[in-house]
């Protein structure tokens, strides 16, 4: 028998919750494209419980495969006795390979020393905390500086393969964890078959035109530099236009809002809180613009899912985003105000340059796949980088 077919992964989506972030969503796309092209191994799905095994089992296409089963871990990754029952797991499962879709690992499985007996891959997408720590203030990584620290060189010494989204993470983690380049794999992301071109914008037919942002509110977002944009946009700019804000609201993070009220703009801004697939897919095509203005990002989706909807996009030039965007983007520095206002303003009243964009955009997405990212982690499974 081939052993690469005889050998077993275990993928601990145990980060899937029931709002999907980001890290969430790459579990799903990973678990689909390994139920397409991964039937030379076998797969043991580590879930929390049988609704997200149903859910997973639902949203990844994976039901009935016969080389897929699943395993319930009620204990969270950071758990001490969730710790030991995966590890205890893996060795009861006889697994060859365990990949953690985040960063955490079950740290008895994997001692310092190595060869392991089962081989450990996690994915690191940022290191946020480590680079920047003034932008997640409140974060639990952040108020638990040294204990983070601390974690993430044990699992730079423990994992054999860290598997990242783009070079500028890559970058950020041989500076700071000191991986050898060589156990460092890059699979960008990829963009869903379903972020298709919805057909005519809404505005269109009249009415303000809209910018929409896509992502949580923490201050490396610098949400309030959006707000900020967009108030000179509407009020310097003359433009008629709305802010619509899609993720799950933070109590611990009101600046954004409060900008809105200060400038006089509030009742243009609407937060429609988390949006599942199908409202979040809406969003992109009804939009007029995506706008991110990241301080940083690991990757940043959110512009490849805009352009697969046809919908052109301003970002900052902060990490991976320029990366990410190439040349389809109209791109600004995060502290710019006034060239992401006039970027949106021109977008918004040029249809020349929103077509460009626009064909420029559909044509970037196209690089990106979940295929292609899956490749590279299978390649990764078998041995090989």
């Amino acid at each position: 028998m081939n052993p690469v077919q005889d050998k077993r992964v275990a993928v601990d989506a145990r980060w899937v919750f029931r709002e999907l972030s980001g890290i969430g969503r790459y579990t799903l796309e990973l678990l689909k494209q390994l139920g397409e092209g991964g039937g030379a191994f076998r797969f043991l799905v580590l879930v929390r419980d049988a609704e997200r095994r149903a859910f997973v089992e639902r949203e990844a296409g994976v039901a009935g495969k016969a080389n897929f089963e699943f395993a319930e871990v009620p204990q969270g990754p950071f758990s001490v006795r969730g710790q030991f029952a995966v590890a205890r797991l893996l060795r009861e499962r006889k697994v060859d390979v365990y990949h953690s879709t985040n960063f955490m690992i079950p740290l008895p499985a994997f001692p310092r020393r190595k060869p392991h007996a089962v081989k450990c891959l996690c994915n690191i997408h940022d290191l946020i905390p480590l680079v920047h720590p003034e932008f997640t203030p409140k974060a639990l990584k952040t108020r638990f500086f040294p204990v983070y620290r601390a974690l993430m060189h044990e699992i730079a010494l423990r994992a054999d393969t860290v598997l990242t989204g783009s070079e500028s993470a890559k970058r950020d983690i041989l500076r700071l964890l000191g991986i050898p380049a060589e156990r460092i794999v890059v699979a960008a992301d990829g963009v869903d078959a379903r972020h298709v071109p919805g057909g005519e914008k809404p505005s269109a037919r009249g009415g303000p035109k809209t910018v929409l942002y896509v992502g949580r509110s923490d201050p490396y977002k610098n949400l309030p530099g959006l707000v900020e944009a967009f108030a000179r946009l509407v009020k310097d700019g003359g433009v008629d236009a709305r802010l619509r804000i899609v993720g799950s609201p933070d109590v611990r993070y009101p600046e954004a809002g409060a900008v809105a009220r200060r400038l006089g703009v509030a009742d243009r801004v609407e937060w429609s809180g988390y949006l599942d697939d199908a409202g979040l897919l809406r969003a992109y095509q009804e939009a007029d613009v995506l706008a991110l203005l990241s301080k940083y990002e690991g990757f940043g989706l959110p512009v490849l899912e805009a352009m697969a909807c046809g919908t052109p996009v301003v970002c900052s030039d902060a990490a991976s985003l320029p990366e990410v965007a190439g040349a389809a983007a109209r791109v600004v520095a995060p502290a710019d105000v006034a060239g992401a206002a006039a970027a949106l303003k021109e977008i918004l009243t040029d249809p020349a340059e929103a077509a460009r964009l626009r064909a420029a955009g559909l044509e970037q997405a196209r690089k990106f796949s979940w295929r292609t990212a899956a490749a590279a982690v299978l390649r990764a499974y078998g041995g090989g980088a």
